[in-house]
Protein backbone atom coordinates (compact mmCIF):
# COMPACT_ATOMS: atom_id res chain seq x y z
CA UNK A 1 0.00 0.00 0.00
CA UNK A 2 2.87 2.25 0.95
CA UNK A 3 4.65 1.94 -2.28
CA UNK A 4 1.38 2.05 -4.15
CA UNK A 5 0.63 5.33 -1.87
CA UNK A 6 3.93 6.62 -3.30
CA UNK A 7 3.54 6.25 -7.10
CA UNK A 8 0.17 8.25 -6.81
CA UNK A 9 1.74 10.71 -5.23
CA UNK A 10 4.08 11.13 -7.82
CA UNK A 11 1.37 10.58 -10.48
CA UNK A 12 -0.39 13.24 -9.53
CA UNK A 13 2.27 15.64 -9.32
CA UNK A 14 2.91 15.28 -13.05
CA UNK A 15 -0.97 15.11 -13.94
CA UNK A 16 -1.40 18.71 -12.16
CA UNK A 17 1.81 19.92 -14.72
CA UNK A 18 0.20 18.69 -17.50
CA UNK A 19 -3.09 19.87 -16.90
CA UNK A 20 -0.98 23.64 -16.46
CA UNK A 21 0.21 23.49 -19.71
CA UNK A 22 -3.66 23.47 -20.92
CA UNK A 23 -6.24 25.76 -20.17
CA UNK A 24 -7.45 23.54 -17.51
CA UNK A 25 -6.30 23.06 -13.95
CA UNK A 26 -6.32 20.03 -11.28
CA UNK A 27 -5.15 21.82 -7.92
CA UNK A 28 -2.39 19.53 -6.39
CA UNK A 29 -3.95 19.66 -2.67
CA UNK A 30 -7.05 19.36 -4.02
CA UNK A 31 -6.32 15.66 -6.18
CA UNK A 32 -4.11 14.73 -3.52
CA UNK A 33 -6.49 15.10 -1.44
CA UNK A 34 -8.52 12.73 -3.68
CA UNK A 35 -6.40 10.14 -3.75
CA UNK A 36 -6.14 10.08 -0.09
CA UNK A 37 -9.77 9.40 0.21
CA UNK A 38 -9.49 6.40 -2.23
CA UNK A 39 -6.11 4.89 -0.24
CA UNK A 40 -8.17 5.30 2.97
CA UNK A 41 -11.41 3.73 1.40
CA UNK A 42 -9.16 0.82 -0.54
CA UNK A 43 -7.57 -0.17 2.70
CA UNK A 44 -10.30 -0.23 4.81
CA UNK A 45 -13.27 -1.91 2.72
CA UNK A 46 -10.55 -3.83 0.27
CA UNK A 47 -11.67 -3.37 -3.11
CA UNK A 48 -10.93 -1.10 -5.37
CA UNK A 49 -12.85 2.52 -5.97
CA UNK A 50 -15.12 1.90 -3.19
CA UNK A 51 -18.95 3.60 -4.28
CA UNK A 52 -18.46 5.57 -0.77
CA UNK A 53 -15.06 7.05 -1.43
CA UNK A 54 -16.02 7.80 -5.49
CA UNK A 55 -18.91 9.77 -3.24
CA UNK A 56 -17.02 11.27 -1.08
CA UNK A 57 -14.48 12.32 -3.58
CA UNK A 58 -17.35 14.03 -5.65
CA UNK A 59 -19.30 15.63 -2.65
CA UNK A 60 -15.25 16.94 -1.54
CA UNK A 61 -14.51 18.57 -5.15
CA UNK A 62 -18.34 20.03 -5.39
CA UNK A 63 -18.35 22.13 -1.75
CA UNK A 64 -14.78 22.96 -3.55
CA UNK A 65 -16.34 24.66 -6.23
CA UNK A 66 -19.12 26.58 -4.00
CA UNK A 67 -16.25 27.83 -1.92
CA UNK A 68 -13.36 28.90 -4.50
CA UNK A 69 -15.50 29.78 -7.33
CA UNK A 70 -14.41 31.38 -9.92
CA UNK A 71 -10.44 30.39 -8.87
CA UNK A 72 -11.70 26.66 -9.37
CA UNK A 73 -15.14 26.28 -11.91
CA UNK A 74 -16.93 23.09 -11.95
CA UNK A 75 -14.73 22.73 -15.41
CA UNK A 76 -11.77 22.12 -12.70
CA UNK A 77 -13.02 20.02 -10.41
CA UNK A 78 -14.38 17.38 -13.40
CA UNK A 79 -10.80 17.44 -14.64
CA UNK A 80 -9.41 17.18 -11.34
CA UNK A 81 -11.70 14.42 -10.53
CA UNK A 82 -11.28 12.24 -13.60
CA UNK A 83 -7.59 12.31 -13.05
CA UNK A 84 -7.76 11.12 -9.43
CA UNK A 85 -9.37 8.46 -10.12
CA UNK A 86 -6.95 7.65 -13.39
CA UNK A 87 -3.60 8.12 -11.15
CA UNK A 88 -6.38 5.83 -8.27
CA UNK A 89 -5.84 3.17 -11.11
CA UNK A 90 -2.22 2.33 -9.40
CA UNK A 91 -3.98 0.93 -6.26
CA UNK A 92 -4.94 -1.69 -8.33
CA UNK A 93 -1.22 -3.21 -7.78
CA UNK A 94 -1.80 -3.38 -4.12
CA UNK A 95 -5.40 -5.09 -4.48
CA UNK A 96 -3.90 -7.57 -6.95
CA UNK A 97 -1.32 -8.59 -4.02
CA UNK A 98 -4.22 -9.36 -1.67
CA UNK A 99 -6.10 -11.97 -3.89
CA UNK A 100 -4.92 -15.63 -3.59
CA UNK A 101 -1.45 -16.20 -4.68
CA UNK A 102 -1.43 -12.53 -5.34
CA UNK A 103 2.44 -12.43 -6.06
CA UNK A 104 1.86 -15.11 -9.01
CA UNK A 105 -1.28 -12.67 -10.51
CA UNK A 106 1.03 -9.72 -9.81
CA UNK A 107 4.02 -10.96 -11.53
CA UNK A 108 1.37 -12.37 -14.44
CA UNK A 109 0.47 -9.00 -14.82
CA UNK A 110 3.55 -7.11 -15.05
CA UNK A 111 4.96 -9.73 -17.64
CA UNK A 112 2.15 -9.95 -20.18
CA UNK A 113 2.26 -5.82 -19.51
CA UNK A 114 5.87 -5.64 -20.35
CA UNK A 115 5.38 -9.07 -23.06
CA UNK A 116 3.09 -6.16 -25.07
CA UNK A 117 4.74 -3.51 -24.52
CA UNK A 118 7.96 -4.95 -26.23
CA UNK A 119 6.14 -6.63 -28.90
CA UNK A 120 4.00 -4.15 -29.92
CA UNK A 121 7.12 -2.43 -30.49
CA UNK A 122 9.39 -5.08 -32.18
CA UNK A 123 6.60 -6.23 -34.16
CA UNK A 124 5.66 -2.79 -35.44
CA UNK A 125 9.18 -1.58 -36.35
CA UNK A 126 9.89 -4.88 -38.64
CA UNK A 127 6.54 -5.22 -39.98
CA UNK A 128 4.21 -2.76 -39.41
CA UNK A 129 2.34 -0.40 -42.52
CA UNK A 130 -1.15 -0.20 -41.17
CA UNK A 131 -1.30 2.92 -38.53
CA UNK A 132 -3.42 2.52 -35.89
CA UNK A 133 -3.93 5.65 -34.43
CA UNK A 134 -2.05 8.48 -36.61
CA UNK A 135 -3.56 11.20 -34.60
CA UNK A 136 -2.35 10.10 -31.48
CA UNK A 137 0.92 7.83 -31.26
CA UNK A 138 1.70 8.02 -35.50
CA UNK A 139 4.26 5.39 -34.71
CA UNK A 140 1.95 2.71 -33.50
CA UNK A 141 0.38 0.20 -36.15
CA UNK A 142 -2.08 -2.57 -36.41
CA UNK A 143 0.54 -5.29 -37.09
CA UNK A 144 2.21 -4.63 -33.83
CA UNK A 145 -0.88 -3.92 -31.85
CA UNK A 146 -1.21 -7.77 -32.88
CA UNK A 147 2.39 -8.57 -31.85
CA UNK A 148 1.59 -6.95 -28.82
CA UNK A 149 -1.62 -9.51 -28.12
CA UNK A 150 0.51 -12.26 -28.57
CA UNK A 151 3.49 -11.48 -26.30
CA UNK A 152 1.30 -11.37 -23.36
CA UNK A 153 -0.60 -14.71 -24.82
CA UNK A 154 3.07 -15.86 -24.95
CA UNK A 155 3.88 -15.04 -20.66
CA UNK A 156 0.26 -16.75 -20.24
CA UNK A 157 1.48 -19.98 -21.58
CA UNK A 158 4.23 -19.70 -20.02
CA UNK A 159 2.42 -19.40 -16.58
CA UNK A 160 0.32 -22.26 -17.25
CA UNK A 161 3.66 -24.51 -17.83
CA UNK A 162 4.96 -23.61 -14.02
CA UNK A 163 1.19 -23.56 -13.00
CA UNK A 164 -0.57 -26.50 -14.62
CA UNK A 165 -3.79 -26.81 -12.20
CA UNK A 166 -4.87 -23.42 -13.79
CA UNK A 167 -7.35 -23.79 -16.33
CA UNK A 168 -5.58 -22.84 -19.60
CA UNK A 169 -8.94 -21.51 -21.61
CA UNK A 170 -9.00 -18.79 -18.93
CA UNK A 171 -5.98 -17.91 -18.57
CA UNK A 172 -4.84 -17.64 -22.26
CA UNK A 173 -7.83 -15.69 -22.81
CA UNK A 174 -6.69 -13.30 -19.80
CA UNK A 175 -3.39 -12.82 -21.61
CA UNK A 176 -4.76 -11.57 -24.68
CA UNK A 177 -6.68 -9.43 -22.94
CA UNK A 178 -4.14 -8.16 -20.89
CA UNK A 179 -2.33 -7.65 -24.12
CA UNK A 180 -5.14 -5.45 -25.64
CA UNK A 181 -5.52 -3.61 -22.51
CA UNK A 182 -1.89 -2.58 -22.28
CA UNK A 183 -2.44 -1.08 -25.68
CA UNK A 184 -5.38 1.05 -25.25
CA UNK A 185 -4.03 2.41 -21.67
CA UNK A 186 -0.53 3.41 -24.03
CA UNK A 187 -2.68 5.07 -26.59
CA UNK A 188 -4.66 6.60 -23.49
CA UNK A 189 -1.46 8.63 -22.42
CA UNK A 190 -1.01 9.35 -25.81
CA UNK A 191 -4.03 11.39 -26.15
CA UNK A 192 -3.18 12.88 -22.61
CA UNK A 193 0.92 13.71 -23.66
CA UNK A 194 -0.68 15.24 -26.97
CA UNK A 195 -3.25 17.47 -25.20
CA UNK A 196 -0.61 19.30 -23.70
CA UNK A 197 1.87 19.06 -26.46
CA UNK A 198 4.82 17.15 -24.68
CA UNK A 199 6.43 13.63 -25.16
CA UNK A 200 6.73 12.54 -21.95
CA UNK A 201 4.78 13.48 -18.46
CA UNK A 202 8.43 13.72 -16.54
CA UNK A 203 12.33 13.27 -16.41
CA UNK A 204 11.80 11.00 -12.91
CA UNK A 205 13.56 8.53 -14.97
CA UNK A 206 16.00 9.29 -17.28
CA UNK A 207 15.59 8.61 -20.48
CA UNK A 208 12.47 6.83 -19.68
CA UNK A 209 10.27 9.68 -18.84
CA UNK A 210 8.01 10.08 -15.95
CA UNK A 211 5.66 7.68 -13.41
CA UNK A 212 2.94 8.04 -15.90
CA UNK A 213 4.79 6.59 -18.84
CA UNK A 214 5.99 4.32 -17.14
CA UNK A 215 2.67 2.36 -15.86
CA UNK A 216 0.33 3.92 -18.34
CA UNK A 217 -0.23 0.39 -19.29
CA UNK A 218 -0.40 -1.00 -16.08
CA UNK A 219 -3.44 1.24 -15.03
CA UNK A 220 -6.09 -0.75 -17.69
CA UNK A 221 -3.96 -4.17 -17.22
CA UNK A 222 -3.65 -3.99 -13.58
CA UNK A 223 -7.89 -3.63 -13.02
CA UNK A 224 -8.80 -5.77 -15.69
CA UNK A 225 -6.71 -9.18 -14.33
CA UNK A 226 -7.94 -7.86 -10.93
CA UNK A 227 -11.20 -8.20 -11.54
CA UNK A 228 -11.00 -11.25 -14.02
CA UNK A 229 -8.86 -13.14 -11.51
CA UNK A 230 -11.30 -12.30 -8.56
CA UNK A 231 -14.60 -12.57 -10.40
CA UNK A 232 -13.78 -15.45 -12.69
CA UNK A 233 -10.57 -17.79 -11.87
CA UNK A 234 -10.22 -17.53 -8.61
CA UNK A 235 -14.61 -18.19 -7.77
Amino acid sequence: MAVSAALMFLGALELNRLCARTSLQAPLPLMLAGCLVLLLFTYIMGDGFPGPAVLTILILYAVAVVMFYPRLTPLDAAVTFTGTLYVGLILYFYLISTLSDGWIWLVFMLLCTWASDTFAYLVGRKWGKHRIAPSLSPGKTVEGAVGGVLGSFLIAALVLLYNPGLSAVLVLTLGALVGVAAQVGDLVESAIKRQAGIKDTGALIPGHGGILDRFDSMFFTAPLVYYYVGWIIIT
